[in-house]
C-alpha cells in the first residue's frame, strides 16, 4: 500500500494504465543490480532510482576522475577519488532516500559474479570491457537470470535484452571475445557523452518493462542508435543458436 508521499512522488506513473498504483508497488518490491557505474550506468541508476526501484545494487570497483564527469552524470567535481559506488549512491539517495543502495566497490570477476546477481530480478550491463561483458551474460544464462546489454562508442550505441529460456544471448550472437586490441575503446576513440545518456536510459526502461510486466522487450533484437543520422534500427535475431556453449549448458 502506497502512503501519501510516493502517491505524490509517483502521481505521474501512477496515472499510467500500464503502472497504477499495482505496478508501481512492483517497482517499489524489486532489486536491480547495475554493473558499472561509468557512463552507461549513470542515467540508468538515476532513471531506476527516480521510477521507485526498491533495491538498487551498484558494482563498480573505479573511483570518480575528472575525465568521466563529460559523461558519467551521476557523479560530480567534489566525488572526484572516492570510489564511483559511493558517488552514485549518495547520489540517489539525495533523489530518492526511501531506495535501498547494496554497493560492491570490487572487480566483478568469475569468483563473484555468482553471489552478486543471485538476489536481483533483473540485471544491467553497463560495462565497458568484452570480458566482463561475456561474463555476465554466461553468468546471467546459467542462473536464469534476464539482464540488458549495451555498448558505446563515439556517435554509436546498441543495446539487446535477454529473457531466459525465450530469447537468443549475448554469445549466442556475437559468439567469444574478440581477440585484444582488435577493438577501439572509449577511452582510445571517445564517446558524445548523450549517447551514454541515450543508451543507459533505454536500458532503465527495459528493466521497467520487465517489472512492470509490460510492453515489447528488445529480447531477440539487437537495436542500435547512430546519433549523426539519428537513426535507429532494430536487427531481429534467430531464435536459437544450437552452437551456443553456454544456451546449450541451460537446456535451451
Amino acid at each position: 500500500m502506497l502512503n501519501d508521499e510516493q502517491l505524490e512522488r509517483y502521481a505521474r506513473h501512477i496515472v499510467i494504465k500500464e503502472v497504477g498504483q499495482e505496478g508501481q508497488q512492483k517497482l517499489i518490491d524489486s532489486k536491480i543490480l547495475v554493473i558499472g557505474a561509468g557512463g552507461l550506468g549513470s542515467p540508468a541508476l538515476m532513471y531506476l532510482a527516480s521510477a521507485g526501484v526498491g533495491t538498487i545494487g551498484i558494482a563498480d570497483s573505479d573511483c570518480v576522475d575528472l575525465s568521466n564527469l563529460q559523461r558519467q552524470i551521476i557523479h560530480s567535481n567534489s566525488d572526484i577519488g572516492i570510489p564511483k559506488v559511493i558517488s552514485a549512491r549518495n547520489t540517489i539517495k539525495a533523489m530518492n532516500p526511501d531506495v535501498k543502495v547494496n554497493t560492491y566497490y570490487t572487480t566483478v570477476d568469475e569468483s563473484n559474479i555468482m553471489d552478486l546477481i543471485k538476489d536481483y530480478d533483473f540485471i544491467l550491463d553497463c560495462t565497458d570491457n568484452f570480458r566482463t561483458k561475456f561474463l555476465i551474460n554466461d553468468s546471467c544464462v546459467l542462473s536464469g537470470k534476464p539482464f540488458t546489454h549495451a555498448g558505446i562508442l563515439r556517435f554509436e550505441g546498441q543495446i539487446m535484452t535477454y529473457i531466459p529460456q525465450k530469447s537468443p544471448c549475448y554469445r549466442c550472437i556475437f559468439g567469444n571475445p574478440p581477440p585484444p586490441d582488435t577493438v577501439p575503446t572509449v577511452k582510445q576513440v571517445g564517446v558524445i557523452g548523450a549517447v551514454c545518456g541515450t543508451i543507459g536510459t533505454l536500458q532503465a526502461i527495459e528493466a521497467i518493462k520487465y517489472i512492470l510486466g509490460t510492453g515489447d522487450l528488445l529480447s531477440g533484437y539487437l537495436l542500435t542508435f547512430n546519433a549523426l543520422t539519428m537513426d535507429f534500427r532494430k536487427i531481429k535475431f534467430p531464435n536459437k543458436n544450437n552452437n551456443c556453449s553456454v544456451c546449450n549448458k541451460d537446456g535451451l
